[in-house]
């Protein structure tokens, strides 16, 4: 006997739903016939929410973090430190740092992290509109705040050179963090102590 599955419509839904991070066959099929099955569920919001952010969100133009509009509302506010820059991997990192409250200056993502086994290198970052931030908008401080690991230890060292020659200060984030862990996985605490104690970054 022919074995049974689901319709074919189910079964490319859950197959889509799978190229999500983090969702696994089992979450998958779940969330799909959690679709299909409760009228609560608002399927079409959820689709024309998922529409309407796809089209409505971009990069920052100037920090990379993400916004309905050219500049987010971080490089938009006139309130913020603008003589302080925190360097940091992804735009998720600086949503990170914004909930510990640890810092209130401008941020930079670079898109990545140097990473010769994946072929990725400076030309693949952001590095070039981070130095030109530096020489235009005469920054007093550069905050890394990178992953211990050895690739957030490599892009550290080679944007510190580029940076000394810039005459400008280039600090680094305490090491309270576990070592090859990203941003997205401390406490709120953790990066407050982490901003708090760090000090100045020599090649």
């Amino acid at each position: 006997m022919p074995r049974i599955d689901y319709p074919s419509l189910i079964q490319e839904l859950i197959r889509q739903l799978r190229r999500m991070p983090g969702i696994g066959p089992r979450s998958a099929e779940r969330i799909a016939l959690w679709i299909v099955q409760r009228k609560e569920a608002h399927a079409d919001q959820i689709a024309e929410a998922m529409i309407k952010t796809i089209s409505g969100i971009r990069s920052c133009v100037r920090c990379g973090f993400f916004s309905e509009a050219d500049q987010c509302a971080i490089c938009s506010d006139p309130g913020r430190d603008a003589q302080s820059l925190c360097v940091v991997e992804q735009a998720t990192d600086i949503l990170s740092l914004e909930r510990s409250g640890a810092f209130h200056g401008l941020y930079h993502s670079l898109g990545g992290r140097l990473s010769p086994l994946d072929h990725v290198g400076p030309e693949d970052l952001r590095i070039d509109s981070l130095v030109r931030r530096v020489k235009e908008d005469q920054l007093q401080e550069v905050i890394f705040a990178l992953s211990l690991d050895v690739e957030g230890e490599a892009t550290l060292s080679y944007l510190g050179d580029l940076l000394n020659l810039e005459g400008v200060s280039v600090t680094r984030i305490a090491q309270g963090l576990p070592a090859g862990s990203g941003l997205e996985s401390a406490d709120e605490l953790t990066l407050t102590r982490a901003f708090n104690g760090r000090t100045v970054f020599r090649p």
